[in-house]
């Protein structure tokens, strides 16, 4: 078939079913081309190594089911080492429960928020998939589990900022953007650590819809706290001053993890 029938093949898809436009939209390298138009001078991230976060070698020891739309075993392990000395902790985006799971581990204080199972269902989602949010991190009673939408949920009524935040919702631009603003306006004091999930697709290859979404959410006199902490798919943000390399893609290992997996049934 030569490109002009490809072509022709294309428009006649996309007439009968004009949503089609939305997957060449989504595209990332057409994202990309609509970030560098508004913010030239970033690349990416700074890169932090785990080794420098972790102010020595990096080591930690986590729990996860290794399924479908996980977090990587270093997202978690990351979230898990941030959590070391901090006193609260809140997410957006539940799932499993493998991220709060784990930073329930070293605080006390963890809340989680996800929309509800009824309004999964009422969105068309499959039943089965909003019947498992959850499903470990309820295991856990100090977990604090809070439905809501965050479109509609009142940050303000908690009266509280946190210590550690996880935004892990819907990854659309809309929301991410939407979220960040809100965790901002309403529970990040002075301390705050605030980590992004799926700032990056792997480690390797940035998700620019989200990457624009966070720099438009923040001032910019605040894009200089951002990093992309290396062999994750996370961002954060934070205070603290890290040591940092420039992003390349494909990379050259600088560093080789030991894993030992065991498993215990659930």
């Amino acid at each position: 078939m030569t490109k002009l029938q490809k072509l022709k093949n294309a428009i006649q898809y996309i007439i009968k079913q004009p949503s089609l436009l939305n997957i060449i939209l989504d595209l990332n390298d057409i994202r990309k081309q609509e970030f560098q138009k508004k913010y030239p001078q970033f690349l990416s991230l700074p890169e932090v190594s785990l080794d420098e976060i972790s102010g020595g070698n990096f080591e930690s020891n986590i729990d996860l089911c290794i399924l479908d739309g996980g977090s990587l075993p270093t997202d978690l392990a990351l979230l898990k080492t941030l959590s070391k000395g901090k006193n609260s902790y809140f997410e957006i985006g539940t799932w499993r429960g493998e991220s709060v799971w784990n930073v329930a581990k070293e605080i006390d204080d963890c809340t989680t928020l996800n929309l509800s199972k009824e309004e999964m269902e009422a969105m068309g989602w499959n039943k089965r998939y909003a019947e498992l949010h959850g499903i470990l991190s309820k295991k856990n009673p100090k977990i604090l589990h809070l439905e809501g939408n965050t479109k509609t949920y009142d940050f303000a009524g908690l009266n509280k900022k946190y210590d550690l935040i996880f935004i892990d919702g819907d990854h659309s631009y809309e929301m991410v953007k939407h979220d960040t603003e809100k965790v901002f306006q309403h529970l990040v004091h002075d301390e705050t650590v605030v980590v992004w999930h799926d700032y990056a697709y792997n480690p390797e290859k940035i998700r620019y819809e989200v990457f624009k979404a966070i720099l438009d959410a923040l001032p910019k006199e605040l894009h200089h706290n951002l990093y992309h902490p290396q062999n994750t798919m996370c961002a954060i943000f934070t205070k603290k001053k890290y040591k940092t390399s420039t992003f390349e893609s494909p990379k050259t290992p600088e560093v080789l993890f030991e894993v030992k997996l065991k498993s215990n049934k659930f």
